[in-house]
């Protein structure tokens, strides 16, 4: 028989190595012959059982693991940034501008259907919250802004929001052409080869407008079918704005 620490030492280097579980007979391989594998371990997890890493037994195999009791301190928790989608700026643009505002409000106001997940994450981050309900048919959620949103974006309150001549001078307002809309189709009319009258939702708007900014979208939006507002050039500072904010934070 061996030496009792040169065996032990071997052992320990042979699981420390391992970058899996060991079972016995793969261990009693590379030991010297004679050597009794069972007893070794146990004289090795008696040496490390007051340490912060222990010997134990995984199902048939041996490894080292950390302490169980130290699992608190050994525990980290990473906060991982979500990059917003353009849908999500806007609606928190619209949001923050428009508040209280309901789902068919925001819809109106982009002109596209918002899909289900947009005010689910918006919500999820603490920037928007539920400010209660309409008083109309169907009593419609309202949507407002909350003290996180403020606390991130840097204000001190709502009105802190830059208004149409600070979104100008900062050049995130362009001008705007006046043109008069086209004749609105017929309903059940073809509007075109492969086209029918239903509304885009949040994943088509976006797939067809990645290279287009906001304030576009907006204006496209209004020219096939979506509601135009007066005020879309300050729309699309809106969303430049707060994209802007967000990309730094």
């Amino acid at each position: 028989m061996t030496d009792s620490p040169s065996s032990l030492r071997l052992l320990e280097a042979l699981i420390f190595a391992s970058a899996e579980p060991l079972d016995e007979a793969r261990l009693a391989e590379r030991l010297p012959e004679g050597e009794d594998v069972t007893v070794r371990l146990g004289e090795l997890g008696a040496l490390y059982e007051n340490r912060g890493v222990n010997l134990v037994q995984v199902g048939r195999k041996w490894a080292f693991r950390t302490a169980p009791d130290l699992a608190p301190q050994l525990r980290v928790e990473k906060v991982m940034p979500r990059r917003l989608s353009r849908a999500a700026i806007e609606t928190l643009a619209i949001i923050a501008y428009h508040q209280p505002i309901t789902r068919a409000e925001i819809e109106e106001v982009r002109g596209v259907r918002l899909s289900k997940g947009t005010l689910d994450l918006l919500f999820e981050t603490g920037w928007v919250a539920p400010k209660g309900r309409r008083r109309v048919p169907g009593r419609p959620t309202t949507w407002g802004t909350t003290d996180h949103f403020l606390d991130h974006f840097g204000l001190a309150a709502l009105g802190d929001l830059p208004g149409a001549d600070e979104l100008k001078a900062a050049g995130l307002l362009d001008p705007v052409t006046p043109t008069i809309p086209s004749a609105a189709p017929k309903i059940g009319a073809d509007t075109g080869p492969g086209q029918d009258n239903e509304s885009f939702d949040d994943d088509e708007h976006e797939a067809a407008n990645d290279d287009i900014d906001a304030g576009a979208m907006l204006d496209d939006g209004a020219d096939g079918g979506g509601v135009a507002e007066p005020d879309g050039e300050s729309e699309k500072g809106e969303f430049s704005a707060l994209e802007g904010r967000a990309s730094q934070d």
